[in-house]
């Protein structure tokens, strides 16, 4: 049985260890998510993790003496760290014990060992990493691959295609629209691999609306937008950059005169309500799609906010039933073709 099958009672696992600021941010991260109700336990060395623990909360650590560095290559350091915090938080999910892993460390090293650990669904030849951004039409975009797989083949998008649909019917949205990012709307437009994925994934059974140029996705007009790896990753970071320059020179302006400070504090709602819609460690991580388990991956630099979004992304995916959904999806779309 899946954990998503038996939810009741089990817990979202979070790697310690993972993050520049681990264990601490990570403690604090994972002690908010369990004031906000969000049933959390953390793995990673214990003598490191219990003395950071508050006093107001309980939460269980399962010790694992072991962690993978950033530095480390990704598929040989979950081979040999058996009892890496990362590789034992997978394994409670594997084993039913935990609801979802959580980790801010080796991305790389948690998406090998998803694949290792868990397993991947069927027709599934390689997971992506989804994320979701603001849109300026207030709606919210799915973005996936956004690191997973930097070179991919068109049978690869296709499939991330279903997957990012389906995450996005468990989110709410009734027969979502699937872009394939693009430097123009034309079938014709593209490199290779995207003229490729085109034909295919217009035939996958998605409510397929062709290419598509970024700055259409984010005015809304696609729910999923599907892309490479690579290009997924340096469009994620761009978005990033992009939202803290705005931040930055919004404050730089608002310092410059009194009027300006007084008008900021008029509408100290809105710019509060603008930050919480682009901020970077607002929106949880990444998730997994296509791996028989749930898995979210935050940022490297996560502070105890991101941490406490990651976690509680990872509880609202798995008890909504991400990985059925996909798995049915997958099999539907299998049988008719």
């Amino acid at each position: 049985m899946t954990p998503e099958g038996s939810a009741a009672g089990l817990r979202v696992a979070v790697d310690a260890m993972g993050g520049d600021d681990a264990p601490d941010a990570i403690v604090r991260g994972a002690a908010l998510a369990v004031r906000d109700g969000v049933p959390v336990l953390l793995v990673g060395d214990t003598a490191r993790i219990t003395p950071l623990l508050p006093d107001d909360v309980q939460i269980p650590i399962v010790h694992a003496p072991e962690v993978v560095e950033m530095e480390e290559a990704a598929a040989l350091s979950v081979r040999r760290k058996t009892e890496s915090s990362i590789r034992v938080g997978l394994q409670l999910v594997a084993d039913g014990k935990a609801l979802a892993m959580v980790s801010c460390g080796h991305t790389g090293a948690s998406f090998v060992g998803a694949v290792l650990v868990l397993g991947v669904l069927d027709t599934v030849e390689r997971p992506a990493i989804a994320t979701v951004l603001p849109r300026s039409d207030g709606g919210q975009l799915i973005l996936l691959d956004i690191g997973a797989n930097v070179d991919c083949k068109p049978e690869q998008l296709a499939c991330f295609a279903q997957l990012g649909a389906a995450w996005a019917e468990v989110r709410g949205v009734e027969n979502p629209r699937v872009g394939l990012l693009s430097n123009g709307e034309e079938g014709s437009k593209g490199n290779e691999q995207v003229r490729a994925a085109h034909p295919l994934i217009a035939a996958s059974g998605v409510h397929f609306v062709g290419n598509m140029e970024p700055s259409a996705a984010f005015a809304g007009a696609c729910d999923v937008l599907v892309c490479d790896g690579f290009v997924g990753n340096v469009l994620v970071k761009g978005v990033e950059g992009a939202a803290e320059v705005v931040q930055h020179l919004l404050r730089e302006h608002i310092k410059s005169s009194v009027t300006a400070r007084a008008g900021a504090l008029l509408m100290r709602g809105a710019f509060t309500r603008f930050q919480n819609q682009v901020r970077w460690d607002a929106h949880g991580g990444g998730v997994f799609l296509g791996t028989k388990g749930v898995v979210v991956v935050g940022h490297g630099r996560a502070n105890a906010e991101a941490v406490h979004a990651a976690i509680c992304a990872a509880h609202r995916v798995a008890t909504g039933g991400l990985v059925a959904s996909l798995q049915s999806r997958l099999s539907a779309q299998s049988k008719s073709a």
